[in-house]
């Protein structure tokens, strides 16, 4: 199982209606019956095609009324609520959009591909309460970096800007390493840049991306 999948997997709870949109191959949704987390699950994907894998590995469960297949963009088209709802890999403007059509799940987990920040800001508008908050990593020499955000629709959270920005958990010293290889990564992207960027402007805004990055850095590592 592949490094992604598998930390995902970890923060898969028990749940009684589970569905995972947009499921590419099915492997989260495999997980989850077979450890027996949940009753049933639903598996979603906009593209009947794309649907298909996922429908070939978990024929088993299908077979057995345990997994239902659903042709549908996002949670439209599900025929009962979902006590626990996946997203991962798509973009978080797309998973505002699905949400906004539906509403927040009572628990949910999301892998936004970009975007983290503004998936963020909705899900804590709607009153949702953000209980992990973190960046992790895939591979050694060249690392991927993904955000991963777990919680519920009910109870409320209060974000600074910079934890908007960032992560809650990334900043607070919980889950800082693959957090801190990132910053560390994207603040010299931002000081090769500024060295190259000609208008004023431009110049500005690098100038206070880097007094930013190199703050949080600080801070960060004044956490652990």
């Amino acid at each position: 199982m592949r490094e992604r999948i598998a930390h995902i997997c970890s923060l898969l709870g028990r749940t009684e209606v589970f569905a995972d949109i947009g499921c590419d191959h099915g492997y989260m949704t495999e997980y989850m019956l077979r450890h027996g987390l949940c009753g049933r699950a639903y598996i979603s994907d906009i593209s009947a095609e794309s649907l298909k894998k996922a429908e070939g590995r978990l024929a088993r469960y299908i077979a057995e009324g345990k997994c239902i297949p659903v042709v549908a963009d996002g949670l439209d088209g599900l025929p009962e609520p979902c006590t626990f709802v996946l997203i991962a890999g798509l973009g978080g403007e797309e998973i505002v959009r699905i949400l906004r059509r539906a509403s927040v799940p009572p628990r949910f987990l999301f892998q936004p591909m970009k975007n983290a920040e503004k998936l963020r800001r909705y899900l804590v508008e709607q009153g949702a309460k953000l209980e992990r908050d973190y960046t992790f990593s895939e591979g050694s020499t060249r690392r991927k970096y993904y955000d991963l955000i777990l919680g519920s629709a009910d109870g409320g959270d209060v974000y600074t800007e910079r934890e908007f920005r960032y992560g809650r958990d990334n900043l607070n010293g919980n889950s800082p390493y693959p957090f801190l290889f990132q910053a560390k990564e994207e603040l010299e992207k931002a000081k090769a840049r500024l060295a190259l960027a000609q208008r004023t402007e431009s110049r500005g805004a690098l100038a206070a991306k880097i007094a930013e990055l190199e703050e949080v850095i600080h801070e960060t590592q004044r956490n652990l």
